[in-house]
């Protein structure tokens, strides 16, 4: 409108609070998820593990109905922290999959269309940037992962009672700290990926090398130099390590999915994992900072 005719008046309406303003980024995110069917239909068939999951643990504890259809009693599957840990790893290893669908469009897009300086013009950070990023794969992986885990521990607890639930607490609690490792780790390489490769494709072709192709390079490392150093490098070695611990479960076929596994004899002590773990998120936030910014200077 013509400055003249002093008709502007500024928006006095209320103010989304300052704590929720990074919020509005996963809002448009799943929005546009949401149109993309491929995707609704893959996120909606990885619950089908649990639902299978529920049900083994209903008839378990209810094997009375195989009688009441002239069936033979099975014998009862052991519902104890391996299952758990398995549900775990395999739900871990499609959420991998989610993450290299949906992270490699998050950032780059608006670093292609140099939509940044209209982010950080507004009253919004650099941090609530990449939380509202980040948010987007938290909450989807965390409804992929520990959420379904920690409800099928309460299924079993209102069978088995609460001292079970008591004598057990190490398996919500292991499902809760072990997914958010994985879900912290995979969050930030994708994050890092999307803001330094601006095709999509290529970032998603790059995450599944981040952990692929590094795994067999140190399997490469471990059979030149007869060591098991060389799962330093190895992403899903070091999860399936630390999980172990979590979950208190002792080292016999492997831990977790096959995406996790941990063979007798090739583990590496649980310091070194942290100490990689804890490197590769640090560096990963040294990208992103290197990156996300509202001004570029061309040389």
């Amino acid at each position: 409108m013509a400055v003249y005719r002093k008709t502007y008046r500024p928006y006095e309406g209320p103010l989304t609070p300052e704590w929720s303003r990074f919020l509005i980024i996963p809002r448009y995110a799943f929005e546009e998820m949401r149109r993309k069917r491929f995707l609704a239909l893959f996120y909606l068939a990885s619950f089908f593990y649990p639902l299978v999951c529920a049900i083994i643990i209903y008839v378990v504890h209810n094997l009375s109905v195989f009688s009441a259809v002239g069936l033979p009693q099975p014998k009862a599957l052991a519902i104890n922290a391996g299952f758990y840990l398995h549900l775990l790893g395999f739900q871990s290893m499609l959420a991998f999959f989610m993450a290299s669908f949906v992270g490699p469009g998050l950032i780059s897009p608006d670093l292609m269309n140099n939509a940044m300086p209209l982010y950080l013009s507004r009253p919004f950070s650099r941090a609530e940037y990449v939380a509202g990023k980040a948010s987007v794969l938290l909450i989807l992986l965390s409804l992929m992962t520990w959420i379904p885990g920690v409800l099928l521990f309460a299924f079993q607890g209102y069978f088995e009672g609460a001292g079970w639930v008591a004598s057990n607490l190490r398996i919500p609690a292991g499902l809760f700290f072990g997914a958010w490792i994985w879900i912290l780790v995979l969050t930030l390489l994708a994050l890092a990926l999307s803001a330094w490769v601006k095709w999509k494709p290529v970032a998603g072709a790059l995450l599944f090398g981040v952990f692929f192709v590094a795994a067999g390079f140190g399997g490469v490392i471990n059979t030149v130099l007869r060591t098991n150093w060389g799962h330093l490098i190895n992403i899903s070695h070091l999860i399936g390590t630390v999980w172990i611990t979590l979950f208190e479960e002792p080292v016999r076929r492997g831990a977790g999915a096959v995406f996790f596994r941990v063979a007798r004899g090739e583990g590496i002590p649980l310091w070194a994992c942290w100490a990689s773990l804890i490197g590769i998120c640090a560096a990963c936030l040294w990208l992103l900072g290197r990156k996300i910014h509202g001004v570029e200077v061309s040389r």
